[in-house]
């Protein structure tokens, strides 16, 4: 079953459980996923569905900076919940030594000597963290890795 069918799957078992902010949270992500899909013409894979998720996720972060900046807790525990039923679809997070790891080996495998080569390294990277790290960190940790080689 793929992620999108999965999603379709939980809305309805929202409906059934009378879920109404389950429901509307799941609505808003295949909302987005629609969206994506019609304003590039395509049918998004697995890969490319976590890429929304994690943009939500990101976004739903940013949201609750601003709340709590403004005194709107109420408002940022809503995009709290929403966050957590976004992270049910993204695989577990990676630990910080598995990410290290997998640099050490992307820079290795590509030959990456300077910052210069960075985009080699994450293109190797991309795939494999894809919903299981930040990808913002993690360029900042091959920019640091590479920086210093």
């Amino acid at each position: 079953m793929s992620l999108k069918e999965k999603i379709k799957d939980d809305i309805k078992q929202a409906m059934r459980d009378k879920n109404e902010s389950r429901v509307g949270t799941l609505r808003l992500l295949s909302a987005a996923i629609q969206r994506r899909e019609v304003d590039e013409r395509i049918q998004l894979d697995d890969t490319q569905v976590m890429a929304v998720i994690e943009k939500l996720v990101k976004q739903g972060r940013e949201s609750i900076e601003l709340y709590v900046k403004g005194g709107r807790q109420e408002l940022a525990d809503k995009e709290s919940a929403e966050i957590a039923v976004f992270q049910a679809y993204l695989p577990q997070p990676l630990s910080e030594g598995e990410i290290d790891k997998l640099i050490t080996e992307a820079i290795a495998s590509t030959g990456a000597v300077s910052v210069k080569d960075m985009g080699k390294v994450m293109g190797v990277l991309k795939p494999k963290l894809q919903g299981r790290a930040d990808m913002g960190l993690v360029g900042g940790k091959v920019k640091a890795k590479l920086g210093t080689a």
